[in-house]
């Protein structure tokens, strides 16, 4: 049974989800780290998508060509990339610049009322 991935849902689970969502969200933090803005991280999901497919395809005998499955791989690890950036950005904003933000949550900071 294939589904929209064109693979079963083990691999999918497996490769897309744990493996390679794992590897966009460290691409994410890395393009955090170095001050980049979140659409890189947007082109590295896509970029670690390419090899995703490659190993659906080499392992499990997906369709490689598969644009429909790259895209949507794509948007998956997009997400996981920039849930990273995000999180990465927010910790540098407030560890760099502890006198002017303070962390609002886990996405998101603030300015410091003055005192």
């Amino acid at each position: 049974m294939e589904t929209v991935f064109d693979t079963t849902l083990g691999p999918f689970i497996g490769l897309t989800l744990c493996l390679f969502g794992l590897c966009s969200f460290l691409a994410g933090q890395g393009i955090a780290e170095g001050w980049r803005p979140a659409w890189m991280a947007v082109l590295a999901g896509f970029g670690v998508a390419i090899f995703d497919r490659f190993l659906h395809w080499g392992l499990f005998s997906g369709h490689l060509w598969s644009l429909q499955g790259y895209v949507l791989d794509g948007l998956i690890l997009s997400a996981y990339a920039l849930v990273g950036h995000r999180l990465t950005f927010v910790a540098k904003m407030v560890r760099q610049y502890p006198w002017l933000y303070e962390q609002t949550g886990p996405f998101g900071w603030r300015a410091k009322a003055p005192e």
